[in-house]
């Protein structure tokens, strides 16, 4: 690529790059122009002769991906097209081609508004704080140069699902499960589709199960609100299908379907750390000994669960360009993130949103309902749920709240501050997409304690 003077698009890719990925709205900050300088310049600065390329169903989305794959080939790119997809099917793929890396033009859970670009390098390995850095410059400082010898795009969908489906199949033994109904929402996001194409080969493989589908069908109009359970307001829908439709279990996914949330038959929403112990449990009684990764928001409960399976924890900060590295580094067999995030070594260590649903209905076939399993977990370590507090200055905010606690608790600093009270702790920690701070309370045994805890730290946010 060559230099060229700082224009409009240079300012917007700047505004769009966020700490692991793109973000910005469209027209205002993501455009053509800026699509086209970030995938020319990823293209560069990998040095990739190949180039595995997907889209969500925004509106916007396959545009988009038209101008990326425009600019790949124009940087000398054999682009691998899969169309619309979930980002994690980028991930699988760029692996089973072997190809230099991968983009996936989605914004996940953000307002309608809003589009992105996530990245991953060749073998499915996330892109080193330094090559990202290096494309954020690129990409705010050059224009596309000539055309290195042209490359081609190419529709090799079909192919990356199936390979797909094939991987995702093999994380449950079909023999071991027992008939389950499950309802399954996505929200209207980009998961029907992959979704099908697993149920079908669970299907020809004899599994027992049995699906009641909403909000199925793609619309990135998204007519039933941005696909986010996170949000305590997008989860009435399904919880009152799950108790409506009498299944075993509920699934609900966000928009890209990289991250999958829990329901169980009474419509309970299941907190993101008590499913992260479950999985870590799993995978632990086929593989004793094994490390697994989490974070620090909320950590006593898969701590005492890995423990007491002769596990190893590995504390790790948020996100998911760290959990992956952590992953590799440890040969973690799994990790999780609160947020439903899951990673798993034996998908590149990578996240995905499709694994988890069918490992679940493996664990509930073996040992009973989802709420059971989730009951006696709860009442020993109890927790807030993550609370999003809007603040004006985070580092003031962060500053407050560790004067208040300092000589009261043992302090850390992985990923925000975390402070151990011996019978409770938090986690407080800035957002890397949004103004808020993410408070995070949990006890030993004691509902209690985590109310006290809210009550003592939220005042000290605004």
């Amino acid at each position: 690529m060559k230099t060229s003077m700082p224009g409009p698009d240079a300012a917007r890719v700047r505004r769009c790059f966020k700490s692991y990925d793109v973000r910005g709205r469209i027209g205002a900050d993501l455009v053509d122009g800026v699509i086209a300088r970030i995938a020319g310049a990823f293209a560069d600065v990998t040095r990739a002769r190949s180039m595995v390329l997907g889209h969500d169903n925004r509106p916007s989305s396959a545009g988009f991906a038209a101008v990326a794959a425009r600019a790949l080939t124009e940087a000398g790119c054999e682009v691998m097209d899969l169309g619309l997809c979930g980002t994690e099917e980028v991930y699988s793929a760029t692996s089973h081609f072997a190809a230099g890396g991968g983009m996936c033009i989605t914004a996940s859970h953000n307002p309608i508004s809003d589009n992105g670009v996530k990245f991953v390098g060749a073998g499915s390995a996330p892109l080193a704080p330094d090559v990202f850095a290096a494309l954020r410059e690129r990409a705010a400082t050059a224009d596309a140069g000539p055309v290195r010898a042209a490359g081609r795009s190419t529709d090799r969908s079909a192919g990356a699902r199936e390979a797909y489906v094939q991987r995702m199949i093999s994380f449950v033994d079909v023999q071991r499960l027992r008939p389950l109904r499950i309802l399954v929402n996505a929200g209207h996001g980009a998961a029907g589709p992959t979704f099908d194409a697993i149920s079908a080969r669970l299907n020809e493989s004899g599994a027992p199960l049995s699906f009641v589908c909403m909000n199925h069908e793609p619309d990135g109009r998204f007519p039933r609100g941005v696909p986010n359970p996170l949000l305590p307001e997008n989860r009435d829908e399904t919880s009152d299908s799950v108790r409506a439709c009498g299944v075993d279990f509920g699934v609900a996914w966000d928009g890209d379907f990289d991250r999958c949330f829990f329901f169980d038959h009474t419509g309970a929403f299941i907190d993101g750390e008590y499913a992260v112990g479950l999985l870590a449990g799993h995978f632990l009684a086929r593989e004793a000994g094994a490390a697994v990764v989490h974070d620090p928001r909320v950590i006593w409960n898969m701590q005492d669960i890995v423990r007491n399976l002769g596990g190893r924890a590995v504390q790790s900060r948020t996100g998911h360009v760290t959990i992956k590295q952590a992953m590799r580094e440890t040969c973690a067999i799994y990790g999780g993130e609160m947020s439903a995030h899951h990673y798993f070594r034996d998908f590149h260590a990578c996240d995905s949103g499709m694994i988890p649903w069918l490992v679940m209905a493996e664990i509930i076939s073996a040992h009973g309902p989802l709420a059971s399993l989730v009951r006696e977990r709860r009442a020993a370590f109890p927790s807030s749920g993550e609370i999003n507090v809007v603040v004006g200055d985070a580092a003031a905010a962060l500053a407050r709240v560790r004067a208040a606690v300092a000589g009261q608790a043992l302090c850390e600093d992985t990923d925000g501050l975390s402070a151990d009270f011996g019978d409770w702790r938090f986690n407080l920690r800035a957002s890397n997409t949004e103004p808020v701070m993410r408070l995070n309370v949990e006890a030993r045994g004691k509902p209690s304690l985590v109310t006290r805890g809210v009550e003592m730290i939220r005042p000290l946010l605004v």
